[in-house]
């Protein structure tokens, strides 16, 4: 490939080329019968000098090899084939870094489909074709399988040099093949391979013995380092039983070995399911180490493209470590007595919600009564012309809340002839935002809408609102780029129509309009946060006399931030109401928040370490949507399920457990619910900003998922 990264295509998009082929084909069949041998010249040339669609043109001379030479002068033929040639070798790799293996995967794949996919390989290899594929394979399937390299080894490092060398070779061979594989080199030729295959063979045992001392490596692993889901043992040993009865033609040689896997993987994975991690965190090592084996397990068995020569070498691999995690596991419960070791579905402290679906905790708003009631007498007072005014207060204090209690309010559709909302946002898109709020105000359909470009939303976002009353919400807006950039589409004709911001910065409304008419939002005060709390806990019962004084001291903590109370009181909601285990949430909360000078935050992150141990990675995974997103629930369900974090129960559809889950974290008031369907059920969710910042902190922290800022 020689120095691709300026001049050439990269090795994926040489792959993805064959969508032209049949154009190109065409073009060269009407060439060489209509005897266009200048057009046919001019084009092969344009394409090679332009570096365009190369593979294309590798298979092209394949095809029409023969022609070629006649058709192109002896300079220019030549010219093609010394292009052609960088693409059978590859750079010095210097090291065996990720990045460095996936090009040398990249690489090998290219030669494959070399050997592969063209008719030249099987005359000229003849009974040695299945041969090269296999060894060709068997590199890949050893660089893709990471925990086999050890990168930081030495011995890997050798290993990868070896390969290295070996298949510039084996680029060198090919390229051979195919420019001067005429009877008269067959000579030359079949020695090279012949020592090829040889040092295939001796690479071959020596990624084996690699293989083997890697496995005998013991690693330190800390005793909570990730956040884990065992359920993802639930597939693994699903496929694992459909390949023993269904294709068990495919495994032969090594069907013992996947029956003792799958045996005891169902063993560990029987046992293990019921502990409770929170009560015994000593076992979260072994949890770690399951649910890694599981997707070495995967990779190697699951991959149809693995040769049975590798599978023999890592399932031999597998047993042994499954076997360490047996007798860890098996000298860990020896050293319990009878009763000690508590197996059950959830935390001691946490109510069961098998056997109804959890319920969903109205909103209780507390304190925003007297405030709404002044913000709607300023939006539908004087004075005539278009007038900004804003909610501004710190996170957590209820901002949206507020806002939405507003925009609800049956004054506010009387008064005004069309409501719009819109999520700014940190990272707001115009565009989004103009969809957002034409989609409310106007009468075109969704589906034109959202074919519209910029320029038209822009055009018919103002004169859906010009002349008419209007009243438009814009929630969090972080500074006043985004005021700057929607304003214009704002038309202005003395008929009384209001913006609302919700932000958390008071000079945002101030710099928008100096007339601006600013809403600080206060905190709670001590009597209203307890007041808040035991509505949150106990809806309409009453807190019983010995669990008043602790609850006054947690809404105390909670230093009148609502959001704080909000979630302090799922947490409450969702354990049994003894006295207790409310003491023990009242001293968590005190030494939480003594040395932190982010008080809201310390607090969400105490009602995350609350959460059952089987939802921590379903709650973490909204990490991985923006924030603001409304999320389609089917959409969610899915990516759970396909992550493995659904566990598979009797009697239920994996759908409708992780239904629950999602229940259970609205339920807890961590997820939020953004849009329902006509029957009551949620059709979209979101997260509070502040609960998404914690989510992305903690999920980086235990190496749930890393964000990659672009």
């Amino acid at each position: 490939m020689g120095d691709m990264a300026s001049s050439k295509n990269s090795m994926k998009e040489i792959l993805e080329v064959r969508s032209h082929m049949g154009r190109l084909e065409t073009l060269i069949h009407n060439t060489l019968s209509g005897g266009e041998t200048i057009e046919f010249n001019s084009i092969i040339t344009k394409l090679i000098s332009k570096n365009e669609d190369l593979y294309q043109v590798y298979v092209l001379i394949t095809i029409f090899r023969n022609d070629w030479e006649f058709l192109l002068d002896a300079e220019r033929y030549m010219d093609s084939i010394e292009i052609l040639r960088s693409f059978f070798s590859i750079p010095k790799l210097q090291s065996a870094t990720p990045s460095n293996i996936h090009k040398l995967e990249v690489f090998i794949d290219f030669l494959l489909e070399v050997v592969a996919k063209s008719d030249w390989s099987a005359t000229y290899l003849q009974g040695q074709n299945q041969i090269f594929q296999t060894d060709l394979k068997l590199l890949i399937a050893y660089l893709g399988d990471r925990p086999s390299q050890a990168i930081e080894l030495e011995e890997t490092k050798s290993v990868f040099t070896d390969i290295e060398a070996l298949v510039n070779e084996v680029g060198s061979f090919l390229y051979l093949v195919f420019f001067t594989g005429y009877p008269v080199y067959l000579v030359e030729i079949d020695p090279s391979l012949s020592d090829l295959l040889i040092k295939f063979e001796i690479l071959n045992t020596k990624i084996e013995k690699h293989c083997t001392t890697v496995s005998k490596i013991q690693t330190d692993m800390p005793t909570k380092t990730v956040v884990v889901s065992l359920f993802i043992v639930d597939s693994l040993l699903d496929d694992l039983k459909d390949i023993m009865n269904n294709k068990a033609d495919t495994i032969v040689e090594v069907k013992d070995q996947f029956k003792t896997i799958y045996e005891e993987l169902l063993f560990l994975r029987t046992f293990l399911k019921d502990i409770d991690l929170q009560q015994h965190p000593e076992f979260q090592e072994l949890v770690i180490r399951i649910r890694d084996i599981v997707y070495e397990v995967e990779y190697i068995v699951i991959n149809s493209n693995v040769p049975v020569r590798y599978h023999i070498l890592r399932l031999s691999h597998f047993m042994e470590k499954i076997k360490l995690i047996r007798m860890a596991l098996e000298e860990m419960m020896q050293s319990y007595d009878t009763g000690v070791l508590q197996v059950e579905k959830y935390p001691s402290e946490q109510v069961s919600l098998q056997a109804a679906k959890p319920p969903i905790l109205e909103d209780i708003v507390v304190g925003f009564k007297d405030e709404a009631t002044k913000i709607i007498g300023q939006l539908i007072g004087p004075p005539e012309h278009l007038q900004i005014l804003s909610i501004y207060g710190m996170p957590g204090l209820g901002k949206t809340t507020l806002a939405k209690m507003i925009y609800n309010n049956p004054n506010i559709d009387l008064r005004f002839d069309k409501c719009a909302w819109c999520v700014v946002s940190q990272t707001y898109q115009r565009k989004n935002i103009l969809i957002d709020i034409l989609r409310t105000v106007s009468d075109f359909s969704g589906d034109r809408i959202l074919n519209m470009d910029e320029e038209h939303l822009a055009e018919a976002l103002y004169k859906t609102l010009k002349g008419v009353r209007y009243f438009i919400i814009m929630d969090d807006i972080w500074n006043i780029d985004a005021w700057d950039d929607l304003k214009r589409y704002f038309p202005d004709d003395s008929c009384g129509s209001r913006i609302l911001f919700t932000t958390r910065l008071r000079d945002v409304g101030l710099q928008a309009s100096p007339q601006c008419v600013l809403n600080e939002l206060p905190f709670l005060s001590e009597v209203e946060c307890w007041d808040l709390l035991q509505r949150k806990v106990f809806q309409k019962e009453h807190c019983p006399p010995q669990l008043i004084d602790i609850g006054k001291q947690i809404a105390t903590n909670c230093h009148g931030l609502p959001l704080a109370v909000v979630v302090m009181a799922a947490v409450l909601a969702n354990m049994e109401k003894k006295e207790n285990l409310w003491q023990e949430v009242a001293g968590s909360l005190s030494s939480q928040i003594s040395d932190g000078n982010n008080k809201c935050m310390d607090i969400l992150e105490l009602s995350y370490k609350h959460l059952p141990v089987h939802l921590k990675p379903c709650f973490l995974y909204f990490g991985v949507f923006q924030e603001d997103t409304e999320i389609p629930v089917t959409k969610l369900i899915a990516l759970w399920i396909a992550e493995g974090l659904i566990e598979k129960q009797e009697k239920k559809n994996l759908e409708d457990v992780a239904h629950d889950y999602l229940m259970d974290l609205i339920g807890r008031s961590l997820i939020l619910i953004a849009k329902r369907k006509s029957d009551g059920r949620v059709k979209a969710c979101n997260m509070h900003d502040l609960l998404h910042d914690m989510c992305l902190r903690i999920a980086e922290q235990e190496n749930f998922l890393k964000m990659i800022q672009e």
